[in-house]
């Protein structure tokens, strides 16, 4: 009777540290106001231009007036919660000439807010968007250029992602960023990537919103569901040996930025399964930028999250009526309810991913000419067990898995190594799993 109670205590435990979903990221999507980002968003297009390039003394138009406005939310944000933000700005000077769209001399100002986890403070998941905007010159820093979706949209949904999670406490460090220069070349990204690096920081991954307001495309086709993930499939930084690897071993689509992509696209349709997430495999939008790209030129996870239907009449135009058409980047466009939905997949990924443990490290595989796959891996603090992916190679999303337990080796008898892809999570309390890691290594025995 007494081993029947116990392991009916066992079950207990072990569900309730290994649950599916989670509430508390229910009450997060919920807590998300759309009716908050609106008024966020009209106070950015207020500001009349927020080109890089624009006014910074003025306190009712420009760049700098913007900044410091967005500077001001994030405080008031710490404010009520009994100052969890360290908010600062972080700037570098990027002189005439740089490149074609610097015009003049420019600091390049971005405004960062960082809820510090109480377990691992130097490791982060960064949140961002764009403070600036452009009309049809992207060296026109005085004409009016609202910017509303592209990225007052973007810049919005951060703001509000932090007021949200700040009523909450993570083990990882959260950043809630807004990025300045992005329509002249990038440079806030540069700079603040750049920053992170001189600064020791662990980046677990960015993800950049870049417009996350409109619903109706160029085309008449009107989606408030569908999104795009961008992603690059393996990191610039890799090395000419790991090159090699790749080519007898497969990963070809398996790189730290895709793995941020499946992760976002799996909770997504664990808790918000009335949106469709759309895995893109591009680094971004054909031949165009967006700046999670400098934290994947230095070698970071980094992904982009967008509106899946685009209207260029209302992107880097002048404001103008032309042959019946409304150009401008306009404030009655942006579709606030939207803007919401994509906050809210944002603050669930920020929270997931700052509630669980380091991914496995030193993840090995074995199995050739075996009917098993074999792995290995060195376990990491704060998981209290692992989760083993497999895939067709053909299939973009880990179809398969197994939650193996504590332990740092396991062999899935009957899988062929052959036919599949793998990868090991680790997993945390509440069922929160890491990224999933693609194995770097091979064994034979």
């Amino acid at each position: 009777m007494k081993k029947c109670i116990i392991f009916k205590l066992l079950i207990i435990v072990s569900f309730t540290l290994y649950a599916q979903t989670d509430q508390k990221l229910y009450d997060i999507i919920e807590a998300v106001s759309d009716e908050r980002i609106k008024n966020d968003v009209k106070t950015l297009t207020d500001f009349g231009t927020r080109h890089t390039l624009s006014d910074t003394v003025s306190s009712t138009r420009g760049i700098g007036a913007a900044r410091r406005w967005i500077k001001s939310e994030f405080d008031n944000i710490s404010i009520n919660c009994n100052n969890c933000l360290e908010v600062f700005y972080q700037k570098n000077l990027i002189p005439k000439g740089d490149n074609a769209r610097i015009v003049h001399d420019v600091w390049v100002v971005n405004v960062v807010a960082i809820q510090r986890g109480t377990k691992y403070p130097n490791r982060f998941i960064i949140m961002s968007g764009d403070i600036d905007s452009r009309v049809s010159d992207p060296t026109d820093f005085t004409s009016d250029s609202p910017g509303a979706n592209d990225n007052a949209s973007g810049m919005a949904g951060t703001i509000e992602a932090a007021r949200v999670l700040s009523k909450y406490q993570f083990k990882s460090s959260i950043i809630y960023l807004g990025l300045s220069g992005e329509e002249q070349g990038l440079y806030g990204g540069k700079g603040l990537a750049e920053y992170a690096i001189n600064n020791g920081w662990e980046i677990i991954g960015i993800m950049n919103n870049d417009m996350i307001g409109n619903i109706k495309g160029v085309d008449g086709v009107v989606d408030n569901r569908t999104f795009r993930i961008f992603s690059e499939p393996v990191p610039p930084t890799e090395t000419e040996r790991e090159r090699r690897i790749r080519r007898f071993y497969g990963g070809e689509v398996d790189g730290i930025s895709r793995q941020l992509a499946r992760y976002i696209h799996k909770n997504v349709k664990t808790y918000m399964p009335e949106m469709n997430p759309m895995m893109v495999y591009r680094l971004d939008r054909f031949g165009r930028g967006g700046h999670h790209r400098p934290f994947n030129d230095a070698g970071f996870a980094g992904i982009r999250i967008m509106e899946a239907h685009e209207n260029y009449t209302q992107q880097h135009q002048d404001i103008r009526v032309e042959d019946g058409i409304s150009y401008g980047d306009t404030f009655e466009h942006v579709n606030f309810n939207y803007a919401k939905k994509l906050t809210a997949v944002n603050a669930i990924n920020l929270a997931s991913l700052a509630s669980a443990p380091p991914p496995p490290e030193n993840l090995e595989i074995g199995g050739i000419v075996k009917p098993a796959a074999k792995f290995r891996w060195k376990k990491v603090d704060g998981a209290i067990g692992y989760k083993i992916y497999w895939r067709d190679t053909t299939s973009p999303t880990w179809d398969n898995s197994r939650y193996v337990g504590d332990v740092s080796e396991f062999t899935l008898d009957g899988i062929v190594i052959d036919n599949f892809f793998f990868g090991v999570a680790s997993v945390g309390k509440y069922g929160y799993e890491s990224m999933v890691v693609f194995p770097n290594k091979t064994f034979r025995n």
